[in-house]
């Protein structure tokens, strides 16, 4: 465990390290992760490969003939205790509105959701939909946004058995987190109350990403 300030410092591989700012879904101490990023990539650091940005940690691709794992660890823990006042010179965050149908056939499990937290389909939909998330990661997939902060009257649990093909664009819950599935015919575990025709990645675009950690995302129901 750690204060955001304090890192842990793990071995991810010969040729990468895993910098550990806290164990907790925060908002703040995200920003701060994303502040250490860009303290890392705005200066010149010729052993510095790429960065990937987590809920509460920064992996750490470096060149290991370009710098010794002691003054490696040195320099992040260094940067780490400078990473909250390196957040508080973040651009604005971008702001993405993904429109989604819930129900029926664009979202199956809407229904058993309504039921599970004692609301009707309208108000899930209602409360799915207010929040501005923010994109704490991307993973599991090219694409896919890990947005925290679900309203914790909307958290249930994930699927007993997870389905085994889900569309691109499926927008589903699980736990206090909601996401929205960037390829088709992806297995996944959590509740599938909507869907967006928009496409989370594409490689054809310039920008493949829709979203990149630290974008705040709105939902918004067609």
């Amino acid at each position: 465990m750690t204060d955001g300030t304090t890192p842990r410092i793990v071995p991810a591989g010969d040729e990468a390290v895993l910098v550990e700012l806290g164990r907790v879904v925060d908002r703040e101490l995200n920003r701060r992760v994303h502040g250490l990023a860009y303290l890392l990539t705005e200066g010149r650091r010729p052993w510095l490969r790429e960065v990937v940005p987590a809920y509460a940690s920064l992996l750490v691709y470096y060149d290991p003939d370009r710098i010794a794992y002691e003054a490696l660890t040195a320099e992040l823990r260094e940067c780490a205790a400078r990473a909250e006042t390196e957040a508080e010179r973040l651009p604005p965050p971008r702001r993405v509105e993904i429109p989604v149908r819930y129900g029926g056939r664009d979202g199956p499990d809407l229904g058993w959701v309504a039921e599970r937290v004692g609301m009707s389909a309208d108000e899930v939909i209602a409360a799915h939909s207010a929040p501005t998330y923010v994109v704490y990661m991307l993973g599991f997939m090219p694409g896919f946004c890990y947005l925290g902060d679900l309203p914790e009257r909307l958290a249930v649990e994930r699927l007993p058995t997870p389905r085994l093909a889900l569309p691109a664009g499926a927008v589903a819950i699980g736990g206090r987190q909601t996401g929205v599935y960037s390829l088709d015919n992806s297995p996944g575990g959590w509740r599938w109350i909507g869907r967006t025709p928009v496409r989370m990645w594409d490689p054809r675009r310039e920008r493949p990403f829709l979203v990149a950690p630290g974008d705040e995302v709105q939902f918004v129901p067609v």
